[in-house]
């Protein structure tokens, strides 16, 4: 087993620098970084330990997507303002993405329908589908509450709710959107995604890694998309200004 030293060494240095970067420029919650990477590196352990007993088993696999697609919606919905209304908008808009978008992969036969595939894609695509969730409602939420003016004119002329952010919605699903697109347009140019190296790493040809990251980044954007949608379209009739997200 290689020394841990190392490893430890490199994670204080980073979490050092990142702290000292945000002090010095004065940004809220600099300690929010250096708790993330404690906290993403016990549960990183924690699962290592258990997939290496149940990685094969379609059930403990289906448990394991589970836990993970529970705590991506919770997490999503405290970033919008938990409510249980909230929650069940994320997780029914998550939950849409992604099963439609797994189900066609598998149906299709892209990747063989074995536990290892539905465990390696299906975590990546609910964590993207979390963060594009997140990044919707936020944006929604901010257009709305800076654009308040704009909506109480729609208000003014007649216009519903949900006709009233029309413009907002549509702008704030293409910015959730974004990240994932230029991961996608760049792939291979600027960067090479972790599904891609895991693979290689993995024993995978550079071919079969590629066939593998390329199914990934789309259905990525296909979850993503569907999800961002539902998502502001259920949270779209705002008929009061909302709080500006922080």
């Amino acid at each position: 087993m290689p020394s841990l030293f190392p490893l430890l060494t490199a994670l204080v240095a980073l979490t050092a620098v990142t702290v000292a970067v945000l002090g010095a420029a004065r940004v809220p919650r600099r300690w929010a970084p250096p708790y993330a990477v404690v906290r993403g590196t016990l549960q990183l352990a924690v699962i290592a330990l258990v997939l290496r007993g149940v990685i094969e088993d379609g059930r403990w696999v289906a448990a394991a997507l589970a836990v993970m697609f529970t705590v991506a919606a919770s997490t999503s919905a405290r970033r919008l303002g938990f409510s249980w209304r909230t929650l069940g908008i994320v997780a029914g808009s998550m939950v849409t993405g992604v099963v439609v978008a797994l189900g066609i992969v598998f149906a299709t036969g892209a990747l063989d329908l074995t536990p290892r595939y539905v465990l390696a894609l299906g975590g990546i695509v609910v964590g993207n589908a979390m963060s594009i969730a997140t990044l919707a409602g936020r944006r929604l939420f901010l257009g709305v509450h800076d654009r308040w003016d704009e909506v109480e004119g729609w208000f003014a002329l007649g216009a519903r709710p949900m006709a009233a952010t029309a413009v907002i919605r549509r702008e704030a699903a293409y910015e959730a959107l974004v990240p994932t697109i230029d991961q996608t347009r760049t792939t291979g140019l600027v960067t090479l995604p972790g599904a891609f190296v895991g693979s290689i790493f993995g024993g995978a040809s550079p071919l079969e890694a590629g066939r593998f990251q390329i199914v990934v980044l789309a259905c990525v954007l296909a979850a993503g998309s569907i999800t961002a949608v539902l998502l502001l379209r259920a949270l779209g009739p705002v008929r009061t200004k909302p709080a500006r997200p922080t």
